[in-house]
């Protein structure tokens, strides 16, 4: 099981409260703060703990135990000035993990000069994935990791019969399959058995560099 980490959100607009619902959903402790009371209500049924606070007061931030804090998110929409003190202000209390939400270049330029550790653009990303998915058919997901790596999911139909001892496929593409769902199931059995034959209908889960895709037929 993976350790449980502490997460604070500075800001819970939509971005903000989003993220961490989803962490909450994962079964992880998140404390968020903003100093519009509207957004503290919002949140105070989602997240673990939630105070209205100003994050651009470091007094603020001690106080309310961010320097425990293993990563904090900060998302506080428009103000590059804010998001720039209350970054410094974290890496100034010893947070590990200060990933910061941007608006512009110049913004990230700032951020990374403080030195955080993420700099999160939700719009770019949100754009890189619908582009790839509709460039790349089966694709479940897009991972940027700088090498162009994504996750797809292929539906069995010439491999039926065959293993992937077999299919040697990441001898012969790169590729590598993560998970297969049997045909007539629901869910996904994950590192499958390399001796094993796969069924007309199976799906399967591939990673691997987008472009070792392209020849790729099951």
């Amino acid at each position: 099981m993976a350790a449980r980490i502490q997460v604070g959100i500075i800001g819970l607009g939509k971005f903000g409260l989003a993220f961490g619902k989803a962490l909450v959903d994962l079964g992880q402790e998140v404390m968020g703060i903003d100093s519009d009371m509207d957004n503290v209500r919002r949140a105070q049924d989602i997240l673990t703990q939630v105070y209205q606070a100003d994050g651009a007061e470091k007094k603020a931030l001690e106080q309310l135990g961010f320097s425990d804090m293993t990563h904090v998110m900060v998302s506080v929409g428009g103000s590059i000035e804010a998001s720039a003190m209350i970054s410094l202000y974290l890496k100034e209390l010893d947070v590990a993990n200060v990933w910061v939400k941007a608006i512009s270049a110049d913004h990230e330029k700032l951020l990374r000069k403080i030195g955080v550790t993420e700099v999160i653009f939700p719009e770019r990303y949100a754009a890189n994935q619908l582009a790839n998915k509709l460039a790349v058919p089966g694709l479940i997901e897009y991972l940027p990791f700088g090498q162009d790596v994504a996750l797809i999911e292929l539906m069995v139909s010439r491999w039926d019969g065959k293993t992937l001892r077999e299919l040697a496929l990441t001898s012969k593409y790169g590729v590598q399959i993560i998970a297969v769902r049997k045909a007539g199931e629901e869910r996904f059995g994950f590192i499958p058995k390399a001796d094993e034959p796969l069924r007309k209908g199976d799906a399967l889960v591939v990673i691997g560099q987008r472009s070792s895709f392209t020849d790729l037929k099951s």
